[in-house]
């Protein structure tokens, strides 16, 4: 431990006077060694020297009561209040030591010394091995500058590479002179740059799991790509790993691996192990294709409900893969994917699956014919499944391939300000590989083709609008009343009942209508909107074809959708307003509601969020006779707070079903930065678990080392 203020002062001081020396003798000559003394012998090739002893050679300067000098071999011996300096960057003082003027190696006991910028240790004895390598016995570090360092380090045997990093075997960390905990090998970064080593751990606390240790180990592959290892031991549950592998390489190829494996203590599950599967993937390719790949998997969804520590992840329970190749030019667009997508419900233990094996499409945008129409189309092959889990089982999900191909002309009329007209013909052209049996719902491969057409008209305006201006003339804010209209309709599909589609077969024939209001304020001679409210409803002119076919109202099929509502509200850069509503004029009742409201951001001293949805489908109360599973009411906040008199940041995030009544999670997460020492710590209460859990974690940053972060999620600070 730097035991007072005098050492950390006296070292600065050392520093100092060595750099004033270099400076003043950096043009003088490299090859003489130059001794200053009270009093100075010399016998044969050996220099005795006493009293305020200087020793000047090269760039190092060796300050003693006495020393003695091999003029022959440059071996130095000195003792009481020693201090050598090296190339002004280094100082190291002691009770006795000896050194190569040549080789730089040597060795000091009782020593201490410094290294810029601000690195401080103590030890019972230091060999200096080469310019760059230092061993050390019996040492205490810490790059703390406070007379009574904040941590430091205490280990047994240390091996020091200059500038690079210092590994410390049997070491302890104390806080103030407290011991915290013992690491038995830690290997310190001694520069800003990544550095490979382990991180900080993190340990922790919850009634479900136990004790909690974790644990990560961060390596530098090369200076594209990094991994970082993980491991975690809860004391009632078991031992995980983890890995995360990064890599970026030139011309856009980036992407992230993750890795998870957790093996259950014998009697604390059924399922003896679980694993996760996440990886990201952006390439480019020849001729200007691109290749994404998403892949989020999991072995068990009550593995994740049970640990992971993201609240949004962990009550929604997906499992996803899927990659898509790419590209656009000029006027057109081509995308070839593949994936699949399951969603896990609770309530009933089972699963919603469906496959795209694959999905290709190819397309273009609008090309002027000639004034004024243009000419688009677009065409694609599916083949896809889908279906409960149960179905995959017995072999009778829905499935099939169909090809489609569809021209589309199309003549805009924007001739007067106020008013936009967008009409449109396309033919449609389906070719299905596979059909219903006729009058069964037995798949067979007997392939049909069907051919229609669809009539759209789009009408936005008449355009009103009002300016508002402010006390010296100028514009300020401008009201813009947009109503619009769109009419849609598909030709009736021969034998439609043979067609299979994951729910039901459907077409357009219908009248939507709407308005919009929005305000727009003048910024910087540019316009931005700070408020909107859209109000839109659609009429089906023939209910029994069209998507609310399922329902019914009174034994009848409704014949107007919800009202749907949505307002924007931004009235400046860090706040907003998100509302979402939808009315069903049948039950008078909202079927959905969603509010988003943000003050501030997290870079901000303040910042709070607050979402809040409500959700239902009144129909199914009269098809099933009660209320499903799927109706959902719930309220989440999150926001933050800094505090620097405190050197205090803090994040919080509680989230409220009010349909049941209940918590589900409430999470607070803190940072104190305590000078050059930074302590976290998570407090998180998952009521949602089958067994409530509370978890409380804490984990360092001390200089040059990173935190160990939860490879689970959650509140990140």
């Amino acid at each position: 431990m730097l035991k007072n203020k005098a050492i950390i002062l006296i070292l600065f001081i050392l520093w100092f006077s060595c750099n004033l020396l270099f400076s003043q003798q950096e043009n003088s000559s490299s090859e003489e060694i130059k001794i200053i003394a009270i009093y100075k012998e010399k016998i044969k090739d050996h220099i005795f020297a006493l009293g305020n002893v200087e020793i000047h050679y090269n760039d190092i300067k060796i300050f003693a009561d006495r020393a003695e000098l091999n003029t022959e071999t440059k071996d130095v011996n000195a003792e009481g209040n020693l201090t050598i300096c090296f190339s002004g960057e280094e100082v190291v003082s002691g009770l006795e030591g000896r050194l190569n003027l040549d080789s730089y190696e040597g060795e000091i006991k009782k020593a201490s010394g410094m290294l810029q910028p601000t690195f401080f240790y103590e030890a019972e004895t230091i060999k200096r091995n080469n310019e760059d390598i230092y061993s050390f016995q019996k040492a205490r570090m810490t790059s703390c500058t406070q007379p009574i360092p904040r941590w430091n380090f205490s280990c047994a045997r240390a091996t020091l590479k200059k500038n690079d990093y210092v590994e410390m075997w049997n070491s302890v960390l104390s806080i103030k002179r407290i011991p915290v905990f013992y690491i038995p090998y830690l290997r310190y970064p001694l520069n800003r740059e990544r550095s490979t080593g382990f991180l900080m751990p993190q340990i922790g606390f919850s009634g479900a799991k136990g004790f909690s240790y974790t644990q990560s180990y961060y390596w530098i592959i090369k200076r594209n790509m990094d991994a970082t290892f993980t491991g975690d031991f809860f004391s009632a549950k078991g031992l995980g790993s983890g890995l995360e592998y990064r890599y970026l390489f030139s011309g856009g190829v980036g992407g992230q691996l993750n890795l998870y494996y957790f093996n259950y203590m014998k009697g604390s599950e059924a399922s003896s192990t679980a694993y996760l599967f996440r990886f990201k993937h952006n390439q480019p390719l020849p001729l200007k294709f691109n290749l994404v790949a998403d892949i989020d998997y999991s072995s068990s969804f009550n593995f994740l409900r049970e640990f992971d520590n993201d609240f949004r992840r962990a009550v929604v329970s997906n499992r996803s893969s899927q990659a898509y190749i790419s590209k656009a030019w000029s006027y057109f667009n081509f995308n070839l994917r593949m994936a699949r997508f399951e969603t896990y419900f609770r309530e009933n233990d089972t699963s919603i699956i469906n496959y795209n094996l694959p999905s290709i499409s190819f397309s273009s945008s609008k090309m002027k014919l000639f004034s004024p129409f243009y000419f688009s189309f677009s065409s694609a092959f599916s083949h896809w499944e889908y279906g409960w889990d149960s179905e995959y089982k017995a072999g009778t999900q829905r499935r099939s391939q169909n090809l489609s191909f569809s021209p589309e002309l199309s003549f805009p009329y924007t001739s007067l300000p106020w008013l936009t007209i967008n009409s449109s013909f396309s033919p449609q052209l389906n070719y299905y590989f596979q059909s219903y049996a006729p009058a069964t719902s037995t798949i067979v491969d007997e392939p049909i083709f069907r051919a229609n057409y669809e009539v759209k008209l789009d009408l936005v305006g008449p355009v009103f609008y009002k300016i508002y201006y402010a006390n010296q003339g100028n514009a300020r804010l401008k009201h813009v009343i947009e109503p619009s209209l769109s009419y849609c309709y598909e030709s009736p599909v021969a034998d439609s009942k043979r067609i299979i589609t994951p729910w039901f077969f459907y077409r357009n024939n219908y009248i939507r209508y709407g308005l919009t209001n929005r305000f727009l304020v003048k910024e910087e001679k540019m316009p931005r909107e700070v408020f909107a409210l859209n109000i839109s409803q659609t009429f089906y002119l023939s209910p029994e074809n069209s998507p609310m076919q399922p329902y019914r109202v009174n034994g009848g099929i409704p014949e107007f959708s919800d009202i749907e509502a949505n307002l924007r509200f931004y009235p400046a850069r860090r706040y907003s307003l998100d509302v979402s509503a939808g009315f069903n004029p049948y039950y008078k009742t909202f079927s959905s509601l969603r509010l988003g409201a943000s003050v501030g951001t997290p870079d901000d001293p303040a910042f709070l969020r607050v979402n809040w949805y409500k959700s239902t489908n009144p129909y199914y109360k009269e098809i099933i006779g009660y209320d499903v599973y799927w109706d959902r009411h719930q309220i989440g906040f999150s926001g933050g707070l800094k505090i620097p008199r405190l050197s205090l940041d803090t994040l919080a995030e509680v989230d409220f079903n009010i349909q049941e009544r209940e918590l589900l999670y409430t999470g607070l997460s803190f940072v104190y930065h305590y000078q050059c020492i930074d302590l976290k710590g998570d407090l998180k209460i998952f009521y949602f678990r089958d067994k409530p859990e509370t978890q409380f974690r804490i984990s360092f940053g001390l200089g040059n080392i990173g935190r160990t972060t939860d490879f689970f999620g959650g509140l990140l600070l």
